[in-house]
């Protein structure tokens, strides 16, 4: 297997597809494969990519997987399959719903892409990184959820806007699960090296939390049939690009905890260090009386999904 050439994407999406322009456009691997229900949707965009790449003169070729079969030998396999949520059904109807197409994608890529590392970007994120760990058997440093660079990225956005300058000096910091109960760390945020608490307002920060917890749900408000991609795929092609090419930079990624923060066997967004082997170390930064309370919330909000599958004996046998 050729380190670092080959890309899955496990749904061709929004999400997934725009996950594949982005790393097309950077030449970050020499072939990027798109599995999807839709096969002709795939082929069509796959198609529309590698065209794509050859007028920016990049190497990359995207390609289709016809079957799961046709996944082999990924070095990183990006997993956005998965049902949104629709009228009437019940975040518990949607776990169940996602976690099994999980399971079945999961059980797929273990066959033919043994050795790949899996980022999972399918809602809801930190319990279908759960399950894509314990379907896999694979090592906890190779199964990491993507969310806390997107969570991230809304909370700098919203920093900037507020502010009317700083672009592209802003540091945020988001920790936590993905949803109302993330942790936003005004504290460890900064503005060209300036703490966040010189340059804002307890109030001004306050807003900034709240909006950057609920951005999500601001921008479906907006689109009302659909939601955020261009964010979630940028931030997804950020860490296979880390990934990639080894850089061992810091992100804030959803992995098992395992006994890090007080917590084991659950899933949360904390601070990894990225490369080559997937999260190759958990960074442990010092937090605060609030900030702790704010995480065990939020673990704990996982832990109500992860339940909820052992409570349906989800992973008792096939």
């Amino acid at each position: 297997m050729n380190q670092g050439k080959r890309v899955g994407i496990v749904g061709a999406g929004n999400v997934g597809a725009t996950v594949a322009y982005s790393l097309a456009m950077l030449g970050s691997c020499h072939e990027i494969i798109l599995r999807d229900n839709k096969i002709d949707v795939a082929k069509g965009k796959a198609l529309d990519m590698s065209q794509a790449a050859s007028a920016v003169r990049s190497h990359t070729v995207v390609k289709v997987a016809d079957d799961m079969s046709d996944l082999t030998d990924c070095d990183i396999v990006v997993v956005t399959a998965g049902s949104p949520r629709l009228p009437g059904m019940s975040r518990d109807d949607l776990l169940m719903i996602n976690a099994n197409i999980t399971k079945e994608v999961i059980k797929g890529i273990a066959q033919y892409s043994p050795n790949a590392i899996v980022i999972m970007v399918s809602n809801p994120l930190d319990a279908m990184t759960y399950v894509a760990l314990k379907e896999s058997g694979f090592d906890r440093s190779r199964v990491i959820g993507m969310a806390g660079i997107l969570d991230s990225s809304r909370m700098a956005s919203f920093i900037q806007e507020k502010l009317g300058y700083g672009g592209g000096q802003i540091r945020a910091s988001v920790m936590g699960g993905h949803g109302d109960d993330m942790v936003p760390l005004p504290r460890y945020s900064t503005v060209a090296g300036v703490p966040l608490t010189d340059v804002l307002t307890d109030i001004e920060i306050d807003e900034i939390v709240q909006r950057t917890r609920h951005g999500g749900a601001e921008i479906v408000g907006y689109l009302k049939t659909g939601s955020a991609y261009y964010a979630p795929a940028k931030s997804t092609a950020i860490m296979v690009d880390a990934i990639l090419k080894d850089t061992k930079q810091i992100h804030p990624c959803a992995v098992c905890l395992d006994g890090e923060y007080g917590y084991a066997d659950v899933v949360s967004g904390v601070p990894v260090m990225l490369g080559a082997n997937g999260a190759e170390k958990i960074i442990e930064v010092t937090l605060n009386e609030k900030e702790q309370e704010m995480f065990a919330r939020s673990c704990a909000s996982v832990q109500t999904l992860i339940d909820t599958l052992n409570q349906n004996n989800f992973f008792k046998g096939e």
